[in-house]
């Protein structure tokens, strides 16, 4: 959809069909242990053994003779023989406390009393007990801990099993997590591994709708690995490797899984950003490791999505002499795509949206023999997307799917997508049963102008300055034979828009000047309104504007559509867009800014005349506007009639409408053969 206004639109890619690795497969995300559970433990245990280990309390020390008389005295309930036997802790009994510790004791102590001895030797100690116990027949538990001396002996090596703990830790954030070889899987390829029974939810060509050309050119690939003697008979060899280029959202990945699935062969899968790192040497290194799985598998084919991350043109950034991962990473790729071993069996398909800047190394035949191209859909194309994702939504008898096609022009897979999923969104939030045809309506609204903001604060005379400035636009397209056809008008705020015009855009395959005049004209038609109407101009315009002066500088300089600059183009389609030099004098920019003008200024002139002899009708469709706040093509067809011109799709639906018809007499009056 065409706006008007200064709005931004985001693009959404594409949700694609999950498809689940295989369990145990390479680079496997899913397999990926985390190891912090067992630092944990083990730290766990230390202060445990620490705390459990000692006494809460200091023991009280006292003298060998002192100890006598407590044992004597019968004050003491057990004794425990310490470390390396030459010191004894006793817990005192409770109602020897007050005697041993104070009155004044705490409650620590009166928890747990104990006092600590150094005894001569533990023969003396043994028979001073003995004599103790058949003396005065005291039952004296004596016991020998040895939990204080492996707490000891684990303590000196405590710092050693830290810093072995740490060091391993180190490493393996280094080598980017814990994986399948631990801190020598830096080198190892992340591909993911997609085998034959790997995913139930396959995707094949049936979930691609549109694209009917790239999916013949494809399917000689898929075709070549399910029988491959059809061409070696011949002694024909398949491509080596397909380049899918296209905006974004227009289904290259999905293409990608989809010949996987047609096919039934292994299927790896990894970005181009997962090659490179910060360590020298690992993506060379990877890519080595993704070629050698890949040969033990083969037939099979191996997809790098966003391959321009790593297969730029080199020399472009010299790094002032030092290394280059990213080049060492693509050299590593090209010898292995088309080296001196062999690579039977393995097909290479890639998919980025910037062909422009990939080496031409990579290019070449041998490498990527073929270049497919997935462009945005057309009218049928977007028909048979919107099929796709209207399976799961429910919908009534409202739904056109040859209109939401009409109204969408220029979007990619992904916007439809996304049309679907925020009309369902729409249609839930007002508690519908059905989706209807106004929610996609306002679901394409929201996506290409922005969330309505209807509690915007606007004074009457700006309401009605945008009315006028919108019916301009309205006016001049209805008039304009090459103008976009107008769909709707509407003034409420939207985005950061403050007023929206929106229209059917041609889909032209060639545009001509007159066409592009029109449009010109149309898009200055909101600012001659403000100066007819209203004797002022305002800020409302700005975006207009831009978009005029860059489409007069694009026909002068690139298209060469201007009588003083004939034939002249200054486009640079190497992408260069010469940043330090133009490729014209001083003399003739301003020849070109002249022209600019000139053609800028023609347009605005023709704008102005045609709102002065339409005045009523502009002021009938600016009042309603208004009144309503939203205008559709048929009150601007009550104002001004029937629209002289019929618009190409208009023409195009008329065209296919005489086919069929003639299609079905032809039917009818050719006998069938029996």
């Amino acid at each position: 959809m065409d706006n008007n206004n200064n709005t931004t639109n985001d693009k959404k890619q594409e949700k694609l069909p999950p498809m689940r690795p295989k369990p145990g497969g390479i680079g496997n995300g899913n397999n990926k242990q985390s190891f912090y559970w067992i630092y944990i433990i083990v730290f766990a245990a230390l202060m445990g053994m620490y705390f459990f280990g000692q006494n809460s309390s200091t023991p009280k020390e006292v003298k060998w003779s002192e100890f006598q008389a407590y044992v004597n005295d019968n004050r003491i309930e057990s004794i425990t023989i310490l470390k390396n036997k030459e010191e004894a802790q006793a817990i005192v009994r409770e109602e020897s406390v007050n005697y041993i510790f104070g009155a004044d004791a705490s409650d620590a102590i009166r928890k747990n009393p104990v006092i600590s001895v150094t005894i001569p030797t533990i023969d003396v100690f043994a028979g001073f007990i003995d004599q103790v116990k058949s003396e005065k027949n005291y039952d004296i538990p004596v016991k020998y801990d040895t939990v204080n001396e492996i707490w000891r002996m684990v303590a000196s090596f405590a710092p050693f099993l830290l810093l072995i703990v740490f060091w391993i830790w180190i490493m393996r954030r280094m080598s980017g997590g814990g994986g399948p070889g631990g801190m020598f899987s830096v080198g190892k390829s992340k591909a993911q591994l997609f085998d034959k029974d790997s995913s139930q939810h396959k995707a094949t060509f049936k979930d691609v709708a549109g694209l009917s050309e790239a999916k013949e050119e494809i399917q000689e690939i898929v075709e070549f690995l399910k029988n491959p003697k059809n061409y070696t008979n011949l002694g024909g060899k398949i491509p080596k490797g397909a380049l899918l280029v296209g905006p974004p959202g227009t289904g290259k990945t999905l293409l990608a899984k989809a010949v996987a699935g047609e096919a039934n062969v292994p299927f790896f899968s990894i970005s181009g950003s997962d090659f490179v790192e910060m360590f020298v040497g690992v993506g060379a290194s990877r890519v080595r490791d993704l070629f050698r799985q890949a040969k033990e598998k083969a037939p099979c084919i191996i997809f790098i999505d966003e391959i321009d991350a790593v297969g730029r043109a080199r020399g472009k950034n010299a790094n002032f002499g030092s290394n280059d991962e990213r080049e060492n990473t693509l050299n590593q790729l090209l010898t292995e795509m088309d080296g001196f071993g062999s690579n039977s069996g393995i097909i290479i398909l890639a998919a980025t949206n910037r062909a422009d800047i990939l080496d031409k190394a990579l290019l070449r035949a041998g490498r990527f023999d073929r270049q497919i191209y997935v462009e945005l859909p057309d009218l049928n194309d977007r028909k048979e997307v919107f099929k796709v994702h209207l399976r799961p939504i429910k919908i009534d008898e409202s739904v056109d799917v040859e209109f939401l096609a009409r109204q969408t022009p220029g979007f990619s897979g992904a916007d439809i997508a996304n049309v679907c999923n925020e009309a369902a969104l729409i249609a839930a939030r007002k508690k519908k049963k059905f989706v209807q045809k106004e929610d996609f309506m306002n679901a394409v609204d929201r996506i290409v102008g922005g969330l309505e903001k209807k509690n915007k604060i606007i004074t009457q005379n700006e309401k009605k300055s945008i009315a006028i400035h919108e019916a301009g636009h309205a006016t001049l397209s209805w008039f304009l034979e090459h103008a976009n056809p107008l769909v709707k008008v509407t003034i409420v705020p939207r985005g950061k828009a403050l007023g929206a015009a929106w229209y059917l855009p041609e889909e032209r395959q060639i545009t001509t000047k007159n066409q592009m005049l029109d449009e010109m004209c149309a898009l200055l038609g909101g600012r001659a309104a403000e100066e007819i109407f209203i004797g002022q101009i305002s800020s409302g315009a700005m975006n207009d504007l831009e978009r005029v002066t860059k489409q007069a500088y694009a026909m002068i300089t690139y298209m060469g559509m201007s009588e003083n600059l004939a034939n002249l183009c200054y486009y640079d389609s190497s992408g260069q867009e010469y940043t330090f030099s133009k490729p014209y004098s001083d003399d003739t920019a301003k020849q070109i800014d002249a022209e600019v003008k000139s053609m800028i200024a023609e347009q605005y002139a023709r704008a102005k005349q045609i709102l002065s002899e339409k005045a009523e009708g502009h002021a009938e469709l600016s009042n309603i506007l208004l009144e309503r706040e939203i205008i559709y093509a048929d009150d601007v067809e009550h104002i001004f009639g029937k629209r002289q011109w019929i618009s190409r799709s208009q023409e195009i639906l008329e065209i296919k409408e005489s086919r069929k018809e003639e299609e079905e007499i032809v039917a009818t009056t050719v006998p069938v053969e029996e």
